[in-house]
């Protein structure tokens, strides 16, 4: 063993081998893949072999001991990959790709996040790395200082290769057309692997900056009929009833439905937003099976969806990769058929997310950034100003808005990892030993209060009588990571199902003059709001390229889609390529027709809209004659130094 180890070739196997079983010990442990056969858990051992096969085989083409070094540093890199894949992973359910890399303006805002996603035992990471350098150094004096000989090598490489195809052709057998009909990441990571998705996810990328340039008119043609069929009419006691209202919509940072009506140590956890969504309020409408529909853009995806009735990007933020894109924006609409004014109002930097950029492209009139506020220590955390300070500040330049406006309030404090200072805390934290889950109660109790504070606010300005005004959750706070502390507070087990359950997040809204159902069980999503709204305003949506109906409508239709390609309706889901019944909660075996074809729906969806933004498609369409592209050149946010 000493003397295999010894020799050049004994030191690449030792490489190889290492970093084999240190990547299947993190899907294991880190990633949690689920596996439904006995293929599938083949698969996902097998997978990261050819990976390190090819890639640090690439060094024995180096003469002497520089080969050894360059051994160390690709495996170095590697682990580095896969570490920094695990602490993605750990909030966010997923993998890093190429576009999320250029989301370089948002790093400097997530330096507590990404602290308290990092682990103390993080360090064996590096283990096998610390083993090569030790074993280089203590071997290096018996190798020789030609190459390995060529045809030995590329003997190793096409070794590395058959591995590969093996593995893909086994995939391919387990579940047709991955490559070609993937929107779930880790369908691809766990049939091919992390170090195989990288280079899958760079062919994705130059494919993505392709696109715009082949795109022509006869594109958006299809997506056009295609919208226009699933065109839900307008319900006549609210089409147009919101003509000449102020619109007020309020982005509840990383909230969850299951936060409603839920008790915390006896207590009520958000006894404002529960007095909303309560069945005997008619002032609002509750849609208590509303459903955030984002991707890795989580929050910038939510503004996109709520805002255009598109689905966000398969990797990355569209807001940050295609920010320069034509838009037809809600903002755009109220501004060109209805006269309204618009506005952002957001307690941090005016570059997290390009926001500076693409809200120029959206047409939205002004930005009131963090530059705009009190950003002093006493009332900043976490992301930026808390939510309390926020809403106060807000309201004077609220009111300065010529009416009728469009205000977007975007909070903040109710964001991983849940911080809060203790004189803010009004109710304890659980007792799961999970320090996310725990703190973000307190944290949504904050954002709870901040909000009642902003209503009453909004009554004595005398904005509130005349105001449509719509709350929504962005996406999920809690992410599968954290199954085990949601299993003692929900107090069941998080299946997959359960799982895409607690994706829901709150949607009410209140129009002034038309009594509210008080709670609403349509099945929905974000996607549903931009063309729901319109027809509140008097504006037929069918007009427009949106992939969403109007909630209120009878002919809503009542699937959602998610990003990776499952789907909700009343009666049963599709997840993780499992349907379910919703009444017994178990698989169905059955599968029928209808089930079928909503699944061929929902992925046709999915293409057409990611044609929409990779081809840049909405410069060739015009939703009528009157319609006016979007100028970005005629705003200017300009900035207050903070006060």
């Amino acid at each position: 063993m000493k003397q295999c180890l010894s020799s050049k070739l004994g030191f690449f196997w030792a490489a190889v081998i290492l970093l084999w079983i240190k990547t299947f010990i993190v899907y294991m442990l880190e990633f949690k893949l689920t596996v439904s056969n006995i293929l599938q858990s083949f698969l996902l051992f097998f997978n990261p072999l050819s990976s390190a096969i090819l890639f640090i085989g690439i060094m024995l083409f180096i003469k002497g001991k520089k080969a050894g070094l360059f051994m160390i540093i690709i495996d170095a890199i590697l682990s580095f990959v896969l570490y920094a894949n695990v602490v993605y992973h750990r909030f966010n359910s997923d993998f890093i790709t190429l576009p999320t890399l250029t989301q370089t303006s948002n790093f400097g805002s997530l330096g507590g996040s990404i602290m308290d996603l990092v682990a103390f035992y993080d360090v064996v990471f590096a283990a096998d790395v610390i083993f090569l350098i030790i074993l280089f150094n203590k071997t290096k004096a018996y190798w020789p200082s030609e190459s390995l000989p060529v045809r030995k090598t590329l003997f190793i490489l096409f070794a590395g290769v058959v591995a590969f195809v093996i593995n893909l052709g086994l995939a391919e057998l387990d579940r047709p057309q991955l490559l070609k009909r993937t929107f779930d990441r880790s369908y691809i990571v766990k049939y091919l692997g992390t170090y195989n998705f990288m280079i899958y996810d760079a062919m994705q990328s130059l494919k993505s900056t392709t696109q715009r340039v082949l795109a022509d008119s006869n594109d958006i043609t299809t997506v056009a009929n295609y919208t226009k069929n699933k065109y839900a009419k307008p319900n006549e006691v609210y089409f147009g009833r919101g003509k000449g209202k102020n619109i007020i919509k309020i982005h509840l940072e990383s909230f969850q439905s299951f936060l409603i009506d839920y008790k915390l140590h006896g207590e009520e956890v958000t006894p404002f937003l529960n007095s909303l969504a309560d069945e005997n309020n008619k002032n609002f409408t509750y849609f208590d099976n509303f459903f955030h529909q984002t991707e890795q853009g989580k929050t910038a995806d939510a503004e996109l969806i709520m805002d255009n009735s598109l689905f966000g990007l398969p990797q990355g933020a569209a807001f940050v990769t295609k920010g320069n894109n034509t838009f037809q924006s809600l903002p755009a609409i109220l501004d060109q058929r209805r006269g309204y004014t618009s506005a952002v109002f957001h307690g941090d930097d005016r570059t997290f997310w390009n926001r500076e950029e693409i809200y120029k492209e959206m047409g939205i009139e002004h930005f009131f950034d963090s530059s705009y506020y009190h950003m002093s220590d006493d009332q900043v955390i976490n992301y930026g100003l808390k939510d309390k300070p926020f809403f106060e500040e807000s309201m004077p330049m609220l009111k300065s808005l010529k009416e009728p406006f469009y205000a977007h309030m975007i909070t903040l404090t109710h964001h991983h990892p849940f911080l809060i200072d203790d004189e803010d805390a009004t109710i304890d934290p659980a007792e799961t030993g999970d320090g996310s889950v725990d703190r973000y109660f307190q944290t949504a109790r904050y954002m709870d209060e901040a909000l009642e504070q902003f209503f009453n606010e909004l009554k004595e300005a005398g904005l509130y009588e005349d105001s449509i005004i719509m709350i929504y959750g962005d996406h999920y706070g809690i992410s599968d990571n954290h199954n085990q502390a949601m299993k003692e507070i929900i107090g069941e087990e998080i299946t997959p199902l359960k799982n895409a359950e607690l994706q829901r997040v709150p949607f009410m809204i209140r129009v002034p003059g038309v009594e509210g159902e008080a709670i609403n069980h349509e099945y929905s999503g974000q996607m549903d709001v931009m063309p729901t709204l319109l027809h509140i305003m008097g504006i037929d949506a069918q007009d427009y390229i949106q992939f969403g109906t109007d909630l209120l409508s009878e002919e809503h239709k009542d699937f959602v889609s998610f990003r990776n390609g499952d789907f909700m309706t009343e009666k049963y889901s599709h997840i993780n390529g499992v349907f379910y019944d919703h009444e017994t909660k178990k698989e169905i075996t059955d599968i029928t027709k209808e089930m079928e074809e909503t699944k061929k729906k929902v992925y046709h969806e999915l293409e057409l809209s990611d044609n929409v933004l990779y081809g840049d498609l909405l410069r060739f369409y015009s939703p009528n004659d009157d319609w006016e592209p979007v100028d970005a050149t005629e705003y200017d946010y300009g900035k207050r130094n903070n006060r």
